[in-house]
């Protein structure tokens, strides 16, 4: 059974006012009311002067279980919420595999989940490592992207992005933080840009709470576990209104909903799952045994959901 052995996270020392990051991108007051007011953001962390290779290393360096057991990484996978991160040919993943003892191992990216290609990554790392003969085998996943253009800044009337990393050591087996089910659910009629199609925007807002619970019961009924049963729920970091309807909708205890990062981080793409989990685990919110629901949301559009076992 796919288990996360250890998590790392990244968060870049500057922190900066929506109002700051939206005079730069043209928002307007009414835009950037809406989100402080409605949403719940205030921060950012950016790392403006920084690269995407020195965000997934930061992570990596954070990770002190991987120190020696390098040798064990049969795959690096990125979790990358846009199809492009880096002008041709640069790839930083290759660079980093050099960097950290890791150029022996298979690397590459998925994506085409948006945002909830962070559960897509451990799913695929956990089914290539049961496939491998060595026990001890593991994968290392790296979650983290920096806002290098418009559309990787804002969601129109949704979040605003920013630059968190994670980085997750998976194995086949363990007693830690074991996968229990990944349901994943895609609307593809959802595809588009919604800034510049309201009517789209409009459809994509209004039934995004359904099926993001529809993902979310999935994953309950793969796991055989009830809501009861969840001790919390690991949210992405889109907005702090959206979870407050869907925990009114599912009758589920909205302080059990670790939104902490919300107005402190930003949505750091697909790294906000594994950043919730490391907030979750340093502040004593999980106890041994412990079941708990990750989910999240990609424009184009994908919903997905994940039961684990701490």
């Amino acid at each position: 059974m796919t288990a996360l052995e250890a998590v790392a996270v990244h968060l870049p020392h500057q922190t900066v006012p929506i109002e700051a990051v939206g005079e730069r991108i043209g928002l307007t007051p009414r835009q950037l009311r809406l989100f402080r007011r409605f949403h719940g953001l205030d921060q950012l962390r950016l790392d403006p002067d920084g690269t995407l290779l020195d965000l997934l290393g930061s992570a990596v360096e954070a990770l002190p279980e991987l120190r020696g057991r390098e040798h064990h990484v049969r795959f690096v996978v990125h979790a990358r919420s846009m199809p492009v991160a880096e002008p041709y040919p640069f790839n930083p993943l290759h660079h980093l595999l050099d960097r950290y003892g890791l150029a022996h191992a298979g690397a590459f990216t998925v994506t085409h989940h948006a945002c909830a290609v962070g559960l897509l990554a451990i799913d695929v790392a956990g089914r290539l490592l049961a496939a491998d003969p060595d026990p001890q085998a593991l994968a290392l996943v790296l979650a983290g992207e920096k806002t290098f253009t418009k559309d990787a800044q804002v969601v129109p009337e949704t979040g605003i992005f920013a630059e968190g990393a994670a980085a997750c050591l998976v194995s086949a087996g363990g007693e830690r933080n074991r996968v229990l089910s990944y349901a994943v659910r895609h609307r593809p009629e959802f595809d588009g840009r919604l800034a510049e199609d309201p009517d789209l925007l409009a459809r994509y807002q209004r039934e995004y709470p359904a099926v993001m619970i529809e993902a979310i019961e999935a994953a309950l009924d793969q796991a055989g576990l009830d809501l009861s049963d969840i001790a919390a729920i690991l949210p992405h970091n889109v907005n702090q209104a959206s979870w407050r309807m869907i925990s009114k909708r599912i009758g589920y205890p909205l302080e059990k909903v670790v939104l902490d990062n919300v107005p402190a981080v930003g949505h750091s793409f697909a790294a906000d799952s594994l950043i919730n989990l490391h907030t979750a685990t340093t502040r004593g919110l999980l106890q041994r045994g412990d079941r708990y629901l990750i989910a999240a949301a990609g424009v184009g559009a994908t919903f997905s959901a994940m039961a684990v076992e701490h």
